[in-house]
């Protein structure tokens, strides 16, 4: 009897220390029920023990909690030691939040699996407050910092949870992609396929054929069966880039798909459901699309419900610091020469150029230059020539003779954060003022 109550005391007091751990801890079988659920997972998902133990925890959270990154939706558990991964929740109250975990294969006193032990932690409020102190300069691999990216970053963050139809409009080389992928990576589908199609590359006839595949001897050429993307990205997201180029026949095609998650085969009388979440892009503007007769009205309401635009690389030429040292580290890593930056001449071209090929255009022309350089430093005479051609004298003034921080932090109040004004007022060119910003950013006050 003594020894009975020395154990049930020994888990009371395991029970309490795990109970007072900072991080949310979830165990359950191979069956997936939930057999432990300390305090801190209770404050972080709003669900109480109570409601949870014994459950499984697809159930116990109306869907997995891990999403497709579960280990335990096959027959055969694919965890097989230890997995680390960040995913958006949805607490009990409908609040999104993001969480690290940690998921770990327990084993019994015969080394034999018998369930899995998740520690995960908020990190919700630390992304906010570096979001809020503008010291975020990267989100789901997209390099930025000005105040429009911070925006696209939250978009993300909303939109991820929910599996409404995406629609991102931006110039070409601004990164729709990338933005995709974002969206793709916090969502609940993450772990499941993320399929990037380009409707504008597609030859036209065979359009449908790719998107929703075909049966053997369909058409000439249909050798055999083929699923098309849809079923590849079935759990996961498709990317529908330029979707203005979508033949009209297809356009109902993937209107009915939107409608009711089905489709045919080309060529077939089967019909196939998958689940499927759609994001689309494209640099036009598909409203202008629909009047010019090019895009069915129905159709564009249905890929536009939440619409997320980015902004072109000359509204926000703040960020060129942040992504010329990004894509010279990318590139010096391919090259392998040490390349510690830029000369203050060389980005004072770099910032004074239009960049009409946005984002895209400054990785190639960062690429070229680091090809070229032969010292540490990427000076002028490294830069391609479309940034050089028009270079007069005034991009090559000395970059602060005439700033100290005091001066710029106090235009910054008076002209209410406009750069392009405050510039004017302290006589330097834009491109000196974002370098000495980027250098010095305790110069923007807080509440700009």
């Amino acid at each position: 009897m003594d020894a009975f109550k020395k154990n049930i005391a020994t888990l009371r007091n395991l029970e309490r220390i795990l109970d007072n751990l900072r991080d949310g801890i979830i165990a359950h079988d191979l069956k997936r029920h939930i057999f432990f659920f300390n305090r801190q997972a209770e404050i972080i998902t709003g669900y109480s023990r109570d409601e949870v133990l014994g459950l499984d925890c697809h159930e116990a959270f109306k869907n997995p909690f891990c999403g497709k990154q579960c280990s335990f939706c096959a027959d055969e558990p694919l965890l097989k030691d230890t997995g680390d991964y960040s995913i958006n929740i949805t607490t009990k109250d409908g609040e999104t939040r993001q969480v690290e975990i940690t998921a770990t294969m327990m084993k019994d006193e015969k080394g034999e699996d018998f369930g899995v032990l998740a520690s995960f932690r908020d990190v919700t409020d630390i992304l906010n407050l570096k979001m809020k102190a503008k010291e975020l300069t990267d989100f789901s691999n997209i390099i930025g910092q000005n105040h429009r990216m911070l925006r696209i970053f939250e978009q993300i963050r909303e939109v991820a949870v929910y599996d409404t139809p995406v629609h991102i409009h931006g110039e070409t080389g601004t990164g729709k992609e990338l933005v995709a992928k974002a969206i793709h990576d916090n969502s609940q589908r993450k772990g499941a396929p993320f399929v990037p199609i380009n409707c504008g590359a597609l030859p036209e006839g065979l359009v449908e054929s790719e998107l929703f595949g075909h049966i053997k001897g369909s058409f000439s050429g249909a050798v055999r069966d083929k699923k098309g993307r849809f079923q590849l990205a079935d759990g996961g997201t498709i990317f529908l880039d330029e979707i203005a180029e979508l033949p009209k026949d297809v356009q109902v095609k993937l209107l009915r798909f939107l409608q009711d998650g089905t489709f045919e085969p080309v060529g077939s009388e089967k019909t196939v459901t998958v689940d499927v979440r759609i994001i689309s892009a494209t640099n036009k503007s598909l409203k202008d699309e629909v009047e010019n007769g090019n895009f069915r009205e129905d159709l564009y309401y249905r890929v536009n419900v939440i619409p997320v635009r980015l902004p072109p690389l000359r509204d926000k030429k703040d960020d060129i610091p942040l992504l010329v040292d990004h894509f010279i580290k990318s590139s010096e890593n391919r090259k392998g020469q040490k390349i510690t930056g830029v000369s203050d001449d060389a980005i004072s071209v770099i910032m004074n150029y239009s960049w009409p090929g946005n984002v895209r255009e400054l990785e190639n022309a960062i690429q070229i230059a680091v090809i070229k350089c032969k010292k540490e430093i990427v000076t002028i005479q490294d830069l391609p020539l479309e940034l050089t051609r028009n270079l007069d004298k005034k991009s090559r003034r000395g970059p602060y003779r005439k700033l100290d921080a005091e001066s710029v932090k106090s235009t910054l109040i008076k002209t209410g954060g406009n750069k392009a004004r405050a510039a004017k007022i302290l006589d330097v060119g834009r491109a000196t003022l974002y370098r000495f910003i980027h250098e010095h950013p305790e110069v923007v006050p807080d509440d700009l």
